[in-house]
């Protein structure tokens, strides 16, 4: 869910395959725009993706917005906080979820499988958000916006031939916010990226990674 280098790699949890899932989990639909949970909201559930895409935001205090992650399928999302949920939680697209109570990750009692997929998911979580903070803090404008988009088609993107295609569901001002940039520097980045040949645009949201291996490059910081 959290989009950087390292995630390129990073497996995707597979709760479904723990014992009594299926009778553990709550199926549930979400369409595009509703709210799955609000900041502060009490955590009664943590929820798999199953289909579509889900968006976690936070307002700071001086009223600007920071995306906090993209839950695609497979992402585990609602990890407590205090108790409590700690970013909005937005369905981008219509979207499938599966709902697992918070006690099954609090203690293993009930379903010891269960329990230890989702520790081991929130592991990852925790993993995932100190690469976010330090890509945030290391990487160029133009190093964030070439590792979003290596990890995002890598993960996520359908082979077209020998390149890899993605329809974002997301906007240039939801990226900008989740990389820590202005929308302005991610569209000139997207029009650096397609002059210099390592995408194509089909629309404003379909990209076309032609050069795989020139995006993995400079999102490593290769001159």
């Amino acid at each position: 869910m959290y989009v950087t280098l390292s995630a390129e790699n990073r497996p995707i949890q597979d709760l479904h395959s723990a014992q009594s899932v299926a009778r553990n989990a709550l199926p549930a639909r979400l369409k595009a725009g509703k709210h799955l949970y609000h900041e502060g909201d009490e955590v009664e559930y943590v929820y798999q993706v199953v289909g579509g895409v889900v968006r976690l935001t936070r307002m700071l205090e001086n009223g600007r917005r920071q995306v906090i992650a993209f839950g695609y399928p497979g992402d585990i999302i609602g990890f407590p906080a205090d108790g409590c949920h700690h970013a909005d939680c937005e369905a981008l697209v219509d979207t499938t979820i599966r709902a697992y109570r918070r006690a099954a990750l609090d203690h293993g009692d009930g379903d010891p499988d269960l329990h230890m997929a989702l520790l081991q998911a929130a592991l990852q979580e925790i993993s995932a958000m100190q690469d976010h903070v330090m890509m945030l803090g290391q990487k160029s404008a133009a190093e964030r916006v070439a590792s979003f988009l290596n990890v995002i088609t890598s993960r996520h993107g359908e082979n077209q031939g020998v390149h890899r295609r993605i329809a974002l569901p997301m906007c240039r001002n939801d990226i900008a916010d989740f990389l820590g940039l202005t929308t302005e520097t991610v569209s000139r980045s997207f029009t650096a990226l397609r002059k210099a040949g390592v995408i194509a645009l089909d629309g404003a949201q379909t990209i076309t990674v032609l050069r795989s291996d020139a995006l993995l490059e400079l999102s490593r910081g290769a001159d």
